[in-house]
């Protein structure tokens, strides 16, 4: 094992101690103002249409759990050297940290600020998903369920819900900042956003053939905007509809690619060899 290794361990595991605890503040439990309420409200449910329930930041403890068990597993002997692991590291640490600044900046009140933190957060996870995929392990050396469900699952799910997450905060920076959005109303911005958010969804279940943990948190995220629109006090039945209609097509082409994936590769196999 090179020094190289090392620090990459060390800076993995201190990145997952630094989110956690930023995840510990900003949920309010060590004194400081939760999330909904920092900023002046303004990513509270009912601040925007693309505004998610409160109950939907619940998958941040999914997420976080994997993330620690990640940043432990990445520890064990059998991890030190693993190329995949080389890869991966320093960008999932990136990602943590980038976490950590925009909890803080929230809490701070600074929105313009948080919104190019998520942003650059959302980069950063595309590149972590990329490599991710990338860099599975095939043929005689095939990964085990321990790994996928610590490196490709929690990194998707992390995706898939920053995702809609950037757009709240997008969405939230531009209403407070004065944006009037042209003209258009605010119902048929929501609508095009989440249409947007669907589109997303739909392309990264191409582009990764079927992961279903971006799916499934990207999904939830757009089920509790529709949540937010009915039983809010900001409600607007067309936004809640197409929330709905994004989240189920979300869902069922990520299925079918999955679905035809799998009947392309058992047909390949089932091939006689020349």
């Amino acid at each position: 094992m090179q020094i190289r290794d090392i620090v990459r361990h060390v800076v993995v595991a201190v990145s997952a101690v630094i989110a956690v605890v930023g995840s510990f503040i900003g949920s309010g439990a060590a004194g400081g103002t939760p999330i909904a309420e920092a900023a002046g409200g303004a990513l509270g449910a009912d601040a925007t249409l693309i505004a998610p329930a409160g109950p939907a930041f619940s998958i941040w403890s999914v997420i976080y759990v994997g993330l620690v068990a990640y940043a432990v597993w990445q520890l064990l002997p059998a991890q030190r050297t693993d190329a995949r692991q080389r890869t991966l590291g320093y960008p999932i640490a990136a990602t943590l940290i980038l976490n950590a600044a925009w909890i803080l900046s929230i809490q701070a009140g600074l929105l313009p600020l948080s919104a190019i933190i998520i942003v650059l957060l959302l980069l950063s996870l595309v590149y972590a998903f990329a490599l991710a995929l990338n860099t599975r392990a095939t043929g005689a050396r095939r990964q085990g369920i321990v790994e996928t469900l610590l490196v490709d699952a929690t990194i998707g799910l992390y995706l898939g819900w920053v995702s809609i997450a950037t757009a709240a905060n997008l969405t939230s920076f531009l209403q407070t900042a004065g944006f009037r959005g042209f003209g258009w109303s605010a119902t048929l911005w929501g609508v095009l956003v989440v249409g947007v958010a669907g589109l997303i969804g739909v392309l990264v279940a191409f582009w990764s053939k079927g992961r279903f943990a971006p799916a499934a948190s990207l999904a939830w995220g757009l089920v509790w905007v529709a949540v937010s629109r009915i039983t809010g006090s900001l409600d607007s039945g067309p936004v809640a509809v197409s929330a709905v209609v994004a989240a189920a097509a979300v869902v069922v082409v990520t299925l079918v690619v999955r679905a035809t994936g799998a009947a392309h590769t058992e047909a390949l196999r089932s091939q006689p060899k020349q």
